[in-house]
C-alpha cells in the first residue's frame, strides 16, 4: 500500500469504527483521514411511496450511522453525512477535500458494482486513488473454488473447501484503535447535521425498531447475550417461539460488527471441545458466503432461476392469484403459523429462519405463486434484507436455486407447526384472536366444531379465515406443475464439486 497525504473512507455496509478493513488500510497509509456516509438516493428513493412511510431499515441505518459519528468524533475526526447520489457526490467531496484516495469495502450486489465503478472512474480521471477492500464475507469471489476451478454450486463441498482454507489470517481482525488519532477534522462548512428521516423522505416507526438496539453498541450485547446460549443453538434454532437464533442477522447486514468477529466467537467456542451450537452456527455463517460466491458469478439469479429448466414453469396468474398473494402478505391463508409468521414480518420487520423457509414453500407450492413475488416482498419488508442470502433462499424454496431441495419436497404447513410451535406460543403471539384455542387444536383451527369455536371465541370464517387452499390437492397440482421441470431437465451427470 502506497503512503498517500490524505485519503477519505466511505462508510458503505459496515457502520462500525473496529476490525473495519477499508478504516484499518486508509488509517495505515495516510496521516489525514476523512470519513463520509451517504445516503444514497438511488437506492432510498425506489423505497418511498407517495406520501412519507415508515422503513424500519432506514432507521435502523440512521440510528447506526449516528452512534459511528459519535465514535468517530471521540476519536478526534467526524463523519461527513450527505444525502443524494453517491456517484455524484463522492467524487465532488473528494475533489473539496483534495484526498489522494477514497478507500470502502467490496459491495457484491450487481447495482452496487456498477455504481462503484463509475465513482472509481470519475476518482481515476481527476488523478486519485480507489481502494476496495474485503470486508463483508471471510471468502469472495474466486478464492474458494472446486479442484475444477469452478464455482461451487453445492454446499457441503463448498463448507468443506472454506474451511480447509480457513487461516488464523482469514479471521484475524482488521486494527484500528492504534492510529485514530490520524483521524482528521473536517473544514465546519462541510459538516453538515444528520438528516432527520422527513428529510430522507420517510416517517419515523412508530415502534422506533425497538426490537432491535441499532449500532455497534446493538450488536455487541446481541452477540454477548447470544454467547450466553450458543451451545443450545442446534436444538433451538428452528423452534420460533423459543430464543433460539442469535438476532444478529440485521447487524452483519448493515456492518455494525464484522463476520470476522462472528467467526472468531464460533471457533473460539470450538477450541474449546465439541459444541454443535457453535459448529452449526458456522455453517450458517458460511452459507452465507456461499451465496455470496453465487451472486458474484451468476449475477442473472436476481432476474432468473440458477437452473434455466425451472424457467419454463406456468405459475399462476390473474386476479385468483392476486387475491392468493394479498392472503399470504396480510396473514390470512387460514394456516395458523403461515399467518403468525407474515404477522411477524409486517409487525417487526423480522422473520425467523424456519418460518421464512415455511411461507417461502406455502406461497410457491401450496399457492402456485411465482417465487420472485414473495422474493420482492421479503426484499421490502425484511429489516435484515441480503440480496444475496433473500435470492437464495428463495430459489432454496422454489427448488430453483442451487443446492435446493427436490421440487417433489413440500411443506406441509400443519404438520410443521405442529413440529416446531406445538404448543402454539409463536402462533398467539402473533394471532390474537386464536388465544383461547388450546394445542393441538390451534394447528387445524378450521376442523374445530362450531360449538368449541364458540366457546373458544373464535368463528372460523369470522374471526380468523378458513383456508385458501386444500394442502393435499395443492401438493398435487404442484407436482403437476413441476412435470415440465423433469422433462426438460438434463440427464444427470456427477458435478465438478460433488466430490
Amino acid at each position: 500500500m502506497p503512503q498517500l497525504p490524505s485519503a477519505l473512507v466511505w462508510f458503505r455496509r459496515d457502520l462500525r469504527i473496529e476490525d473495519h478493513a477499508a478504516l484499518a488500510a486508509a488509517l495505515a497509509a495516510s496521516p489525514c483521514v476523512w470519513c463520509v456516509f451517504v445516503f444514497d438516493s438511488e437506492i432510498l428513493d425506489p423505497l418511498r411511496g407517495d406520501a412519507p412511510a415508515a422503513d424500519r431499515r432506514v432507521e435502523f441505518i440512521r440510528d447506526s450511522v449516528s452512534e459511528l459519528d459519535r465514535a468517530l468524533r471521540a476519536a478526534g475526526g467526524v463523519l461527513l453525512v450527505r444525502h443524494g447520489p453517491a456517484r455524484k457526490i463522492l467524487p465532488e467531496l473528494a475533489r473539496a477535500l483534495g484526498v489522494a484516495a477514497v478507500f470502502c469495502n467490496h459491495d457484491y450486489e450487481p447495482l452496487a458494482i456498477e455504481r462503484d465503478r463509475a465513482v472509481s472512474e470519475a476518482l481515476r480521471d481527476e488523478g486519485r486513488q480507489w481502494f476496495s477492500c474485503k470486508d463483508q464475507v471471510i471468502f469472495e469471489k474466486d478464492e474458494v473454488l472446486s479442484g475444477a476451478g469452478r464455482f461451487f454450486s453445492v454446499f457441503t463441498p463448498y463448507k468443506r473447501a472454506w474451511l480447509k482454507r480457513l487461516t488464523e489470517e482469514d479471521v484475524a481482525a482488521r486494527p484500528t484503535s492504534p492510529r485514530l488519532a490520524r483521524l482528521a477534522a473536517a473544514p465546519a462548512e462541510l459538516v453538515l447535521p444528520l438528516p432527520s428521516m422527513l428529510e430522507l423522505g420517510f416517517a419515523p416507526s412508530a415502534d422506533s425498531v425497538a426490537r432491535f438496539a441499532p449500532g455497534m453498541s446493538g450488536a455487541e450485547q446481541l452477540l454477548g447475550d447470544f454467547l450466553g446460549r450458543i451451545d443450545h443453538y442446534r436444538e433451538r434454532r428452528d423452534f420460533p417461539g423459543k430464543k433460539g437464533p442469535s438476532y444478529l442477522s440485521v447487524h452483519l447486514r448493515f456492518g455494525t460488527i464484522s463476520i470476522r468477529a462472528l467467526v472468531r466467537a464460533a471457533l473460539a467456542r470450538l477450541h474449546e471441545g465439541s459444541n454443535p451450537g457453535a459448529e452449526t452456527w458456522l455453517s450458517e455463517l458460511i452459507w452465507r458466503d456461499f451465496y455470496a460466491q453465487i451472486l458474484y458469478h451468476r449475477p442473472d439469479v436476481t432476474r432468473s432461476a440458477f437452473k434455466p429448466e425451472y424457467d419454463a414453469i406456468a405459475w399462476e396468474r390473474g386476479p385468483r392469484a392476486d387475491a392468493l398473494f394479498l392472503a399470504w402478505c396480510r396473514g390470512a391463508t387460514g394456516y395458523p403459523l403461515v399467518d403468525a409468521a407474515m404477522h411477524q414480518i409486517n409487525q417487526t420487520g423480522y422473520m425467523h429462519n424456519r418460518l421464512r423457509m415455511v411461507v417461502a414453500s406455502f406461497l410457491v407450492k401450496d399457492l402456485g405463486i411465482d417465487w420472485r413475488w414473495g422474493e420482492a416482498y421479503f426484499a421490502r419488508h425484511l429489516i435484515d434484507f441480503d440480496l444475496a442470502s433473500n435470492n437464495g433462499g428463495w430459489q432454496w424454496a422454489a427448488s430453483s436455486g442451487c443446492d435446493a431441495q427436490p421440487y417433489f419436497r413440500i411443506f406441509n404447513p400443519t404438520t410443521q407447526s405442529e413440529k416446531f410451535d406445538p404448543d402454539g406460543k409463536f402462533i398467539r403471539r402473533y394471532l390474537p384472536a386464536l388465544a383461547r384455542i388450546p394445542a393441538p387444536a390451534i394447528h387445524e383451527p378450521a376442523l374445530i366444531p362450531s360449538e368449541f369455536q364458540r366457546l373458544y371465541g373464535c368463528m372460523i370464517g369470522t374471526d380468523y379465515p378458513e383456508p385458501i387452499v386444500e394442502h393435499r390437492g395443492a401438493r398435487e397440482r404442484t407436482l403437476e406443475r413441476y412435470a415440465i421441470v423433469k422433462a426438460r431437465a438434463a440427464p444427470v451427470a456427477l458435478p465438478d464439486d460433488a466430490s
